[in-house]
């Protein structure tokens, strides 16, 4: 509800400064297809039916100059995956404090990777998409505010970021869609270039409440009918360790860029940790290089997750919980574990101005299942 009326409040923004203001319309496309090189292997949502809608998108981007500093922007997106359906995926205002500061207000994107506000915008990289082993959290974005302030320190140019604000939503978790609410939010980006070298520093921090009592453990028993289980028991403080009810969480990220215009070589290191939760650690990152022959593109890159189930959490009941309790128990840990190491090798091609084809076949050998997957996908990726 708090989304629906900043949404409304944003868009009346647009509507009431339509006259005076001068509005600029932008936008980006994807249109990407794929499928899994065998018949009972699934990633990134195919399967081995060719599927066109699983990461096609079309975006639109409005930026309407009120005047005297202020501006309002709004991004509206469709994305195959939910049928099209349009909504905003961000709508904020600016306000330009100096020329090397402003601060924006709304709906804005979490700023968790270097190409966080890039993520959607595929042109905007050489990959068919973005590394999914480190962007495949939970959640995108948040309503809050961000202060922004560009410096130069003798020969290095200074990005620094500062974000605060709170999310209601939907987020996965292992693939499982929850309800979440994450409060208090603040955070810190800080990014340093020197030439053909750039470093970004990331910490965030929130306080996590995810409603899961509805998801399943087995036939006709859930997180929430355990729950109640343990508590009637007495054994609320396993519930409370591993429940997740205003949990401080963390993120941390690092990245470097190497850039000289033939070769681009890119890292991203990530840490989540969810304190007093079934959540698991999660410690990944993804190493690329790339070579440009004129308007061509092929790259390597590495993705490796390592997602550390908390069976500390359960270890201390082992010898008194009944094993019809202490095995759900050990299910909920467990599922968040996951040991996985993905190779994707692609190329781009820029064939036009503002458009690039894409095609890219990823491995994912997954260490804790023993499964392997393959993908090969091809895209074109646009801006207008």
């Amino acid at each position: 509800m708090k989304k629906r009326v900043l949404t409304l409040a944003l868009l009346s923004c647009f509507v009431a400064g339509s006259a005076t203001a001068n509005v600029a319309i932008n936008g980006f496309a994807s249109i990407k297809g794929g499928m899994t090189t065998g018949s009972d292997e699934q990633l990134y949502g195919y399967d081995d039916d060719f599927n066109l809608k699983n990461e096609s998108l079309f975006a639109l981007q409005l930026k309407a100059d009120l005047g005297d500093k202020l501006s309002v922007t709004g991004q509206l997106m469709g994305r195959g995956s939910k049928d099209f359906d349009v909504g905003f995926e961000w709508a904020f205002i600016t306000y330009e404090l100096a020329d090397n500061m402003h601060i924006n207000a709304g709906r804005l994107r979490t700023p968790f990777y270097k190409y966080s506000d890039f993520k959607d915008v595929g042109y905007a990289y050489d990959w068919l998409r973005v590394p999914q082993g480190v962007y495949g959290f939970g959640f995108d974005n948040i309503e809050g505010l961000s202060f922004y302030r560009t410096a130069e320190l003798g020969s290095v140019e200074s990005t620094l970021q500062l974000v605060a604000g709170a999310y209601d939503g939907k987020a996965t978790i292992s693939g499982l869609e929850v309800d979440a609410e994450i409060k208090n939010i603040v955070g810190i980006t800080w990014e340093l270039t020197q030439g053909n070298l750039s470093g970004r520093l990331a910490y965030l921090t929130g306080k996590a409440t995810v409603d899961a009592a509805a998801a399943s453990l087995a036939e006709n028993f859930t997180i929430g009918n355990l729950f109640a289980t343990l508590s009637s028991l007495g054994l609320s403080d396993l519930v409370s360790s591993i429940d997740i009810q205003q949990e401080k969480g963390t993120f941390i990220g690092f990245g470097l860029t190497y850039d000289n215009g033939d070769w681009i070589a890119v890292s991203e290191i990530t840490k989540v940790k969810v304190a007093n939760s079934f959540i698991a650690d999660q410690n990944n990152y993804y190493v690329s290089v790339g070579k440009r022959f004129n308007s061509i593109t092929p790259y390597i890159s590495y993705e490796v997750e390592d997602n550390e189930s908390r069976d500390e959490l359960f270890q201390p009941y082992q010898a008194s919980l009944p094993m019809q309790l202490l095995a759900p128990v050990q299910g909920l840990v467990r599922s968040q574990e996951r040991s996985a190491k993905t190779w994707n090798l692609g190329a781009r091609y820029d064939f036009h101005p503002s458009a690039a084809f894409k095609v890219q076949y990823s491995s994912e050998k997954n260490d804790t299942s023993g499964v392997r997957a393959g993908l090969i996908a091809v895209g074109v990726d646009l801006v207008f």
